[in-house]
């Protein structure tokens, strides 16, 4: 079996952002042959223009963005909570990712494979963030994981100091949804091998 490469996006910029070690955990427990690899580029998008979304005219950083999206066996959200929603930033990469107006390169997230994933200090964890993200890529036709849902509650009580994720239930779920990711990843190649 190949290995299945999936391209991770976390939404926050922050440093040391509970998010971003939440998917350096998801690398460190990957189940099987599944490499991740962490986009560390967001800060470098610009909000989105449609007057430059064409291939010729896009950012190259854009370009790389959707290059590598594209080319991914599945897609890693981990998202946190900003006034009950997703960060703007991760909103905008998202539609970058989400057009093909000239109707020759293909849209990145249609029927892409994805797991949402989030982490905040909040009683509720991300469950309003997640649930906002899930409707947006519900527009963009990505075929999410619909369970388990991996909301890290209190997060600052389940990393260490060094970002390591110390959890033993946020651990296994976390373990669950990358089975679940790969269970998409299978069935996409299968559909189009079928094609």
């Amino acid at each position: 079996m190949s290995v299945s490469k999936v391209f991770a996006i976390s939404g926050s910029l922050r440093a040391g952002s509970h998010n971003t070690h939440l998917l350096r955990a998801a690398r460190k427990f990957t189940p099987g042959d599944m490499e991740i690899e962490i986009f560390d580029g967001l800060r470098e998008i610009p909000p989105y223009d449609r007057d430059l979304d064409t291939p010729e005219a896009r950012p190259a950083v854009v370009n790389e963005l959707r290059r590598r999206v594209h080319e991914a066996d599945g897609l890693l959200i981990a998202t946190p909570e900003y006034n009950y929603s997703i960060p703007g930033v991760l909103k905008n990469a998202i539609d970058w990712l989400s057009t093909d107006w000239s109707g020759t390169e293909g849209r990145p997230l249609s029927r892409k494979p994805a797991a949402i994933v989030g982490a905040a200090p909040a009683n509720f964890g991300s469950v309003r963030a997640q649930l906002a993200l899930r409707q947006v890529l519900a527009g963009t036709d990505t075929d999410v994981v619909v369970k388990p849902e991996v909301l890290v509650f209190r997060s600052h009580e389940r990393f260490d100091e060094e970002g390591n994720l110390t959890d033993e239930l946020s651990v296994s779920l976390l373990q669950d949804v990358l089975t679940a990711l790969q269970g998409k990843i299978d069935a996409d190649r299968a559909r189009r091998l079928a094609v």
